[in-house]
C-alpha cells in the first residue's frame, strides 16, 4: 500500500507551525493529484506551493511526504521543531527504526528553504507568502542528514 501524506505550513505570531494529513493512494491518480486534494490547495492560492520531499517505509507502507503552503485552515498545527532529525542506524540501514512526525516536518520545511534558494518556480511562489517564507528562509537549508 501507497500512503500519500501532506505536511501543510503555516505561520502564527512568528512562528512556524505544521499539521499533517494523509489518505491511501487508490489505484489510478497520481500521487501528486492526491496530496493536492489533501492540502485544500488551487491556483487561485496566492503562492500555493506543493512540493514531493521524502518516502519512508511504515507500517508494511510506503509513504510518499509532500510539503505545502500556505495551509489554508491551520487548526490544531503543532510547532515546527527545525533541528527535529532522525537518522539511520548503519551505512548499509539507512532508514531510521522509527520517524516522527515532527521530524518529518522538519526535513520537509528545510527542503522548501533550499528550494526558495535553488528552484525558481518555488522561489517566485515564496514571493507571494512573504511572512511564511521569511520564516522558513532562517532554517538551514538542505537535504536529509545535512544537519549537525
Amino acid at each position: 500500500m501507497t500512503i500519500v501524506e501532506v505536511v501543510l505550513l503555516s505561520a502564527t505570531d512568528g512562528s512556524l507551525r505544521f499539521r499533517t494529513v494523509s489518505a491511501p493512494l487508490p489505484a489510478g491518480p497520481h500521487p501528486d493529484d492526491l496530496a493536492l486534494h489533501l492540502a485544500g490547495l488551487s491556483l487561485c492560492t496566492p503562492g500555493a506551493t506543493l512540493h514531493s520531499t521524502s518516502w519512508r517505509y511504515a507500517a508494511g507502507s510506503v509513504v510518499l511526504t509532500y510539503a505545502a503552503l500556505p495551509d489554508p485552515a491551520p487548526h490544531n498545527t503543532s510547532p515546527l521543531s527545525p533541528d527535529r532529525m532522525v537518522i539511520g542506524r548503519a551505512a548499509l540501514a539507512p532508514s531510521p527504526p522509527r520517524v516522527d512526525a515532527d521530524a518529518v516536518a522538519a526535513h520537509a520545511a528545510r527542503h522548501l528553504a533550499l528550494l526558495a534558494s535553488t528552484d525558481p518556480i518555488v522561489a517566485n511562489a515564496a514571493a507571494a507568502q512573504p511572512d511564511l517564507w521569511d520564516l522558513l528562509a532562517k532554517l538551514p537549508a538542505g537535504p536529509a542528514g545535512a544537519l549537525r
